[in-house]
């Protein structure tokens, strides 16, 4: 699966870069002068994650479509615009019955998956009443329609949502980039105010003496252009810069030779660049931001060498961007610290919405405050009535025994005093529910209940009366 190597979170024509095969020509190159291991002819390339939430059957489905000779033939001659029109979609009918029950049983698979996504986002809302149908419609890469059978329509869409989605990656990392930064910048602003004039103002020079530090690094050459892949190919493949050859740098540096640069391949190339202004090992120097300035690499050499916008570099794009005048003679590349990342107008407007987040949190937690001191004055209010009713039973099984056993008649019944038909309007304050008198009744003997039937309301009369008489 050579075609499968580009970095996929990166590429919008996702089905041009996973699915097309286009053998690299060899050339004449002693690899051996090259420092350090080439990639082993044959060797499994390890595919980055795409990123995407449906990324595993966006794979599963790729390797599918790889196995059938048909299906594989018509992409090697289609072109970008039948790809992303929708029109390669259509070949899906004449692939072999044996791929399309496999790509079946992937959609039932799929659906099934994102079924039990949504029960466990509705189970932590506690909402039962699940419309599976409908929330399925929230996912575009597959027809929810048809949830049991991979059709075209279902390949069209996959196209498209993975065309979709991946164009929006890169815009999708500036903004949080973007964030992060404004996010780094408040909470500096937050910590000076907590501190004292001299403190303050000591942390003042020595934010002002790291950016300084920071941008205190050698000249960083033009990504893309003559002396930057000079620089490459001289420290990174040990080649002789007086040597340096367009074509065999492009041959030398697609590694999986599918006869691509592609994202992954392009961003690679400016490490000895990145190397000049960040090292991990200086406070100063923020690894997030190095992420971002090899992203804007990238994204530059992809706008100025990539003519049909497909994020893949053929060779014959790369050959002819290095005719190009800005190949001999660019312009000035300017890193991160040399640029506006906000403007205090933005930084103010995301301080608006982060406290409008912390009031939201603030009130959600007062909330929730009072609903645990509520429970808990109805913990406390259970747990006295408990120790009330273990006192009450207490005491009437210390007044039985000081008691003994009471009379009983000839066939072994209770037989009541006449001093226990007291009026109720003697009983204590205390109020007892219908439970709490069918406990302190089970504590009494049994033979009244074996040998009389009892009306619930006289058994109630005869428990006030007992327990008027225990408690005496």
């Amino acid at each position: 699966m050579k075609w499968l190597s580009v970095l996929p979170q990166q590429c919008i024509l996702l089905m041009t870069c996973l699915l097309m095969v286009l053998e690299a020509v060899p050339i004449d190159i002693d690899k051996t002068k090259v420092k350090g291991e080439g990639h082993v002819e044959g060797e499994k390339v390890e595919n980055p994650d795409t990123g995407l939430y449906y990324d595993e059957y966006l794979r599963q489905v790729i390797d599918v479509l790889e196995t059938d000779k048909h299906f594989r033939e018509k992409l090697q001659t289609a072109d970008i615009e039948e790809i992303k029109s929708g029109k390669l979609s259509r070949e899906l009918d004449l692939v072999s019955h044996h791929v399309r029950t496999r790509l079946d049983e992937l959609k039932r698979q799929e659906v099934a998956r994102l079924r039990m996504l949504i029960k466990a986002k509705m189970d932590s809302v506690q909402d039962t009443g699940i419309d599976h149908q409908a929330l399925l419609k929230q996912f575009e890469h597959l027809n929810h329609q048809n949830p049991d059978t991979f059709e075209p329509k279902d390949l069209d869409m996959l196209i498209k949502a993975a065309t979709s989605d991946l164009e929006n990656y890169d815009k999708t990392r500036h903004e949080e980039f973007k964030k992060y930064e404004m996010m780094k910048e408040h909470e500096r602003r937050e910590y000076l105010k907590t501190l004292d004039e001299e403190k303050r103002q000591r942390e003042e020079s020595k934010f002002e003496e790291m950016k300084k530090k920071h941008g205190d690094h050698p000249k960083v050459h033009h990504p893309g252009s003559k002396d930057q892949l000079k620089e490459v190919w001289e420290e990174a493949d040990g080649l002789d810069p007086n040597e340096f050859d367009p074509k065999t740098f492009f041959k030398l540096h697609d590694v999986n030779n599918d006869g691509f640069l592609d994202e992954q391949e392009l961003e690679a190339l400016f490490t000895k660049e990145l190397e000049k202004v960040y090292d991990p090992k200086n406070e100063e120097d923020d690894m997030v931001e190095m992420e971002e300035e090899r992203l804007r690499m990238r994204e530059h050499v992809m706008n100025e060498v990539d003519v049909n916008k497909d994020r893949l570099v053929t060779l014959e794009e790369f050959l002819r961007a290095t005719e190009k005048k800005e190949f001999l003679e660019p312009d000035s590349w300017e890193t991160l610290d040399q640029q506006q990342l906000f403007t205090e107008d933005e930084l103010k407007e995301f301080e608006s919405h982060i406290s409008q987040q912390e009031d939201e949190l603030r009130k959600k937690a007062e909330d929730l405050q009072k609903q645990k001191e509520e429970l808990q004055r109805q913990h406390d209010q259970l747990q006295a009535q408990k120790q009330e009713l273990q006192q009450v039973v207490k005491q009437m099984e210390q007044k039985k025994l000081q008691q003994g056993n009471p009379p009983a008649g000839p066939a072994g019944e209770l037989k009541f005093q006449p001093r226990m038909c007291l009026s109720v309007v003697k009983v204590t304050k205390t109020v007892f529910s219908v439970e709490t008198i069918n406990i302190m009744w089970s504590h009494f003997p049994s033979p009244p209940v074996k040998t009389c039937i009892i009306s619930d309301a006289l058994r109630v009369g005869l428990m006030i009366n007992l327990l008027i008489l225990a408690i005496m």
